[in-house]
């Protein structure tokens, strides 16, 4: 009887979330360039961070096997890293291009 009642709920705020006039749905609609703008920015932001977990962890092991080439790890590390997060900022200045 619970599962009922919220779905009932639910649908009663989507039918008045849809409720709009077709002026308003066509200036403030989910696919307008705004929302996509941010939700490309959030995939983005979030493949990055996985990514740039993924390089610590690599070159961390990398380090923890040969102490001795810590500095060439690192120094490549930072790179990848730099090239990583360079995405996330193209994508931000495509996000503010659009929106």
């Amino acid at each position: 009887m619970k599962k009922f009642f919220v779905a009932a709920f639910l649908c009663t705020i989507a039918v008045a979330a849809f409720a709009q006039a077709p002026e308003a749905v066509a200036n403030n609609s989910f696919f307008s360039g705004r929302y996509l703008a941010h939700l490309s920015l959030a995939i983005a932001a979030a493949g990055c961070g996985l990514g740039q977990g993924k390089a610590v962890s690599a070159a961390c092991e990398g380090i923890a096997r040969n102490p001795q080439s810590a500095g060439n790890i690192r120094t490549t590390m930072i790179i990848g890293l730099a090239l990583i997060e360079a995405l996330v900022i193209y994508a931000l200045v495509a996000a503010f291009a659009i929106g």
